[in-house]
Order: C-alpha cells, then sequence, then structure tokens
C-alpha cells in the first residue's frame, strides 16, 4: 500500500508544478478510451463519455472560446446543469487557461449578475432553460447550450495544445456567503487538485471498481471539487444524473447502475430513509457532507444500506479537511457525532474554541485569500499566520477526532448549501411591506436548516398569509429558487444590541425548537 504521505508529494509534484495545464492534467494524460463520467437522462436513460471524447470536443470549444477573446486569467461564468456540455464547457475554459466561474442554476439574475461583474466575465455559458436569467445583462457574450452548443463544437478546429498557467494559476473563481457584506470569492488554484485527490481517495476511498456518484451539485464547492474536479484528476469514472434530487430517483439510479460508493448531503440520506423501496440496496461506501450528520442516519443506513454513513468536514476555502475516512490506511471506528480526522496533508487543532487547520503542517493547504478583500482575507488566520480559522467551533479529543459544536457565524446550512441571512434580508428589505428583517436558520428534519424570517412590517401594514407569499416569492425570483425563508414570524421590533447589531440567538431561541 503507498503511504499517503507519499501520495501527497507525489500530487503536490503533479499538480503544483511551474508548467502544470489544467486540461492536460484533467484529460488529456487519461486514456482517451477509457469512461470520464455515464450522464442518465431524467429518464434514466445513459451514455458514456470518454476520455478521447472530452478531449476533441473540448479543443473545439477552446477554439470558440478564443475567437471571442478568451485567453488566460478570464473568467467565463457556467450555468449549466449537470451534463456533458458543462464538462466539456470546463476544459474548454481550462484548455485557454482561463477561469470558471460557476453560477448555481437555482440563482436568479441578481445573485448571477453579481458573481459576474464581481469576476470580471464578458462571456457566459448558460444552459437554454437558464437563459432568460441573464437577458436582461449587458456586455455579456452568451454561448447556449443544447443543440446550439453541439452546432458551435462540430464547427470549429481543435484547439492545438493547452495553455500552461501553473500551480498557482486560479482554475475557479468561487464565491462564498458569509453573514455581513457580498459573497466573498475564492480563487481556487491548480494545485487545490492535489487536496481534492487526497479526499477522493481517502477520505471516499474511490476505487478503480467503484461505481462512484457523488449526488452534489457542481455549483457549489463539493460538488464541483468532488463530481468533477477529483474525479478527472484521478481519472476515476463517476455518474453524472441530470435531474434533481427526489428519494424515487435516487433509489432507481442507485439499483440500475448499481452504485457502490456514494457522497451525498444529509438530506439524500434523510430523504431516502422516509422511502422503504432503499432496502435491499448494498453500497460499499456511503459518505456525508455539508452540514452536520444527525445520530439517526448512520443507525438507519447500516441496516437499510449495509454500511454506515460517514460524517466528513470541509469548507469552500479549503475543501474537505476532516473525515471519517473510508481508505484502510486512514479508517477506524466512529466515534459518536465525530466528524472524524484531519485527512492526509492536513493538520487541524482547536484555536480559541475555533477549528483550525494548521499552515505550517498542512501542505495540501491551499487557501491564500479572498478576492480583493484583505480585511476579511486576516480574519480568517491567526495573527502570526499559523492558523486558519474555519470560523466553526468545536473540540478534539485525546486520539484527535474532531467534534463539531457550532457555526461561529450565522450562515445558514441547508441540504449542504450555504446561504448568507444578508442575501435572503437584502431581497426581503426592498418590499414596501418591510421596515425590518432578520433571517435565522431553525432545525429541520429532512434539510438539516431552513430559512426563518423575522419581519417587522412598515407602518400601516398588516400581517397575512398573502403577503408572507409575496416574500417568499420575492426571495425566488431575486435571489435564488431554494432560498426562501419556509416561515415568516412578524414582530413589533428585532431584538438587537445597543450598538445596534441584530440578536439572532434570540430569535433562534425563540423560534428553533418549533417544528418546520
Amino acid at each position: 500500500m503507498t503511504l499517503p504521505t507519499t501520495d501527497v508529494d507525489r500530487w503536490l509534484a503533479r499538480f503544483g508544478a511551474p508548467d502544470a495545464r489544467a486540461a492536460e492534467l484533467l484529460c488529456d494524460g487519461h486514456p482517451a478510451e477509457a469512461v470520464a463520467f455515464t450522464v442518465i437522462e431524467p429518464d434514466l436513460s445513459a451514455r458514456d463519455l470518454t476520455y478521447g471524447e472530452l478531449a476533441d470536443a473540448s479543443r473545439r470549444f477552446a477554439t470558440a472560446l478564443a475567437e471571442r477573446g478568451v485567453g488566460r486569467g478570464d473568467g467565463v461564468a457556467v450555468l449549466m446543469g449537470k451534463s456533458r456540455d458543462l464538462v466539456v464547457a470546463l476544459l474548454g475554459i481550462w484548455r485557454l487557461g482561463a477561469v470558471h466561474v460557476p453560477l448555481f442554476t437555482a440563482f436568479a439574475t441578481p445573485a448571477i449578475e453579481f458573481r459576474v461583474r464581481a469576476s470580471g466575465a464578458r462571456v457566459i455559458v448558460a444552459d437554454p432553460d437558464q437563459r432568460h436569467k441573464i437577458d436582461s445583462l449587458d456586455g455579456l457574450d452568451v454561448i447556449e447550450g443544447g443543440s446550439a452548443f453541439d452546432d458551435l463544437v462540430a464547427a470549429h478546429p481543435p484547439f492545438a495544445g493547452a495553455v500552461a498557467v501553473g500551480g498557482d494559476g486560479t482554475l475557479v473563481q468561487l464565491f462564498t456567503s458569509g453573514t455581513t457584506g457580498q459573497p466573498k470569492g475564492v480563487p481556487v488554484p491548480v494545485r487545490a487538485l492535489a487536496a481534492f485527490c487526497s479526499y477522493l481517495r481517502y477520505g471516499l476511498d474511490v476505487t478503480d471498481d467503484d461505481v462512484f456518484w457523488n449526488a452534489a451539485d457542481p455549483g457549489w464547492a463539493y460538488g464541483l471539487y468532488y463530481a468533477i474536479l477529483g474525479p478527472l484528476a484521478l481519472g476515476k469514472a463517476s455518474l453524472l444524473l441530470r435531474a434533481g434530487f427526489s428519494p424515487e430517483v435516487t433509489v432507481q439510479v442507485l439499483r440500475r447502475y448499481a452504485v457502490t460508493n456514494l457522497a451525498a448531503a444529509p438530506t439524500v440520506y434523510r430523504g431516502l430513509s422516509k422511502d422503504p423501496s432503499v432496502r435491499g440496496i448494498r453500497l460499499r461506501r456511503a459518505s456525508s457532507a455539508g452540514e452536520p450528520l444527525t445520530p439517526d442516519v448512520p443507525q438507519w443506513s447500516r441496516e437499510a444500506l449495509g454500511v454506515e454513513v460517514r460524517d466528513h468536514y470541509g469548507q469552500t476555502e479549503l475543501g474537505m479537511v476532516i473525515a471519517n475516512g473510508w481508505h484502510d490506511a486512514v479508517r477506524a471506528p466512529v466515534k459518536p457525532g465525530s466528524m472524524g480526522r484531519a485527512l492526509p496533508g492536513f493538520t487541524a487543532g482547536i484555536v480559541d474554541g475555533q477549528i483550525a487547520i494548521g499552515t505550517d503542517g498542512s501542505p495540501l493547504l491551499w487557501f491564500a485569500g479572498y478576492t480583493d478583500a484583505p480585511d476579511k482575507t486576516a480574519e480568517r488566520f491567526t495573527p502570526d499566520g499559523h492558523w486558519y480559522l474555519t470560523a466553526d467551533t468545536g473540540r478534539e479529543d485525546e486520539d484527535g477526532c474532531f467534534f463539531f459544536t457550532a457555526r461561529d457565524d450565522d450562515v445558514v446550512i441547508m441540504a449542504g448549501y450555504r446561504i448568507g441571512p444578508f442575501d435572503v434580508e437584502s431581497v426581503l428589505i426592498t418590499h414596501p411591506a418591510v421596515a425590518d428583517v432578520a433571517v435565522i436558520g431553525v432545525p429541520d428534519e429532512l434539510r438539516g436548516e431552513v430559512l426563518h424570517a423575522c419581519v417587522v412590517l412598515a407602518e400601516g401594514r398588516t400581517a397575512s398569509n398573502g403577503l408572507t407569499a409575496e416574500l417568499q416569492e420575492l426571495v425566488k425570483r431575486r435571489f435564488a429558487a431554494h432560498a426562501y425563508p419556509r416561515a415568516v414570524h412578524y414582530l413589533d421590533r428585532l431584538p438587537k444590541t445597543p450598538s445596534g447589531k441584530v440578536q439572532r440567538f434570540v430569535l433562534r431561541g425563540r423560534y428553533g425548537s418549533r417544528p418546520s
């Protein structure tokens, strides 16, 4: 068995090289006949997508992008669901040394526009059913997916080779939500692929014999890092389902395609636990990320799936760093409530009550700072620079196992999606009936947390079911379809500190124990 330290050194040398070319590392270096993805349609039909097909199509798409003036370091926004077109688009972007700017398909126009403008993207690739969200945005060159995408690719000759950007070159520009202010830009360098490999091998234990399926959406970090980038980096075949989550479809995919290794948010497992048809499915590995895993899920999965679901921990800025890993080199009995131990390539500890990652002993740590936000970056590190602070509170036991206590900020994690209260509040406050508002996360059996809005009405306005529906629709239309408040509470005033800061903990105490 290869030692983890040997793997880490090898991955760092490969993905951190000064002449690293992302498209070669993720595509061209693999056997042309090998299957990269099995793309499953909503009707559950499927086709295999080989590295040879990806190489040819992405080279042609790169030529089309180059004709539009895209080059090294330029951002290209992508508003697409899981599909062949998505993977071709990403590899075409990276072939030019350009930067992928992911856009979650549930985003409304304002959230899309912020990310496009902040990244400087001038070209956007969008699924046909997403086109209406960007038609009002000026100054963008739109490339549409579907048949038009196929025609565009076929009409262009292959781009020769791939542009070198080096290990420090930016591969992806993500945005992560916080409790205040706008989302922060997180540049992900090519060398981060080494960290993604560590999690895929040691956390998830994906092998050549597995049928691997990461059910997360690639518009967010866990789906992008470990449903797209990690498998491509290691050359491991995986599934891409072109459909949203439902327990029924998930069970059908697990059965029809004989999935052996599943990675998903706790919401997926909770949904499956309520579907009796899941009985009899047997997985080799099952892993969970995105929000804390409640004890009932692994208890259920041992009987229903033949394996316990193991909890893993990470952030957009880090990737996955702590896990109850599955690989033989790191596997140990799971302690109830524990997220596990630091993965190979990372050291972790507790600093001032926060879960922290050591900068000196973590060769796979790649986060260097937020885009154009030095103050926000400084908040993430101790003054001496020796620790990255996650803003999540927790504890470490004598065996090096970590236990999540709470978030040190107010970000809501719903079904694995990070939602900043400020993003939703900024939309709600524009309604003429709203004088003041605070958004909180409330425990939910299925999703982990859901959003509740606490609203102070403008003078002369009255609460009603109709107003609640208006506010929910406003958030869906102007921010994101998944991020609307599931309940709206109407208050005379919000609890605040003398300095005027909303005391969300008071609101959580008031409404947090109520059933959703």
